[in-house]
């Protein structure tokens, strides 16, 4: 009788974190997700060009080669190559061991390509961060490259550093981590700098 008793309240707390965990909660965040507040975070960060065109997530890192724009971090997978550059929805990293001469290879070879450009290797230009996802880079890793962009755009370094500072995140509640860059972000600002300055 006392083992049937502890089956039935094993399945009765069972069924009810079941309700929470799987129906009211998600329910709960969908509706709170509807609020107009939230919008904009419940689509996924997406940001859109002048034209209403989506350039990507505010929370993805994307890939940008152009010597017009700051490279962001390195990701294993390709996620932001689709039709007209539209996010995917793939993400990942490599999972290749420290010792694995593969991303041994690919780290000497992003190495040389940052010194060519007198760039010094930081971390998060030369090493892809665990999901593949990071779009920051540090603060100090974008004035690493900013005189390269401030040449290709025929700009002075001190047209483009204001913008690096309205693009640069504070630390975690001001004390976790780096301040960092959402690349994604700084290079739209430039782009919408550079519409502006045709225009005049």
């Amino acid at each position: 009788m006392l083992k049937l008793r502890s089956i039935a309240r094993a399945v009765r707390v069972s069924l009810i974190l079941w309700l929470i965990t799987a129906i009211i909660y998600p329910l709960f965040i969908l509706l709170i997700a509807q609020i107009p507040l939230f919008q904009y975070q419940a689509k996924g960060s997406i940001r859109v060009d002048l034209y209403n065109e989506p350039i990507g997530s505010a929370l993805i890192g994307q890939t940008f080669t152009s010597e017009d724009y700051f490279h962001g971090r390195l990701s294993s997978v390709l996620y932001s190559q689709g039709e007209k550059a539209k996010p995917t929805g793939i993400s990942g990293s490599s999972n290749l061991a420290p010792s694995n001469p593969k991303l041994l290879n690919r780290i000497l070879e992003t190495t040389n390509e940052l010194q060519e450009e007198s760039i010094e290797p930081r971390a998060d230009l030369i090493y892809t961060s665990g999901s593949g996802l990071d779009p920051h880079i540090t603060f100090k890793s974008a004035m690493q490259q900013l005189d390269r962009v401030a040449n290709a755009r025929n700009l002075r370094p001190d047209e483009i550093y204001p913008i690096i500072i309205e693009n640069t995140q504070g630390r975690f509640l001001n004390i976790f981590g780096e301040p960092g860059v959402n690349v994604l972000k700084l290079n739209y600002a430039l782009d919408l700098k550079e519409i502006s300055r045709r225009q005049n």
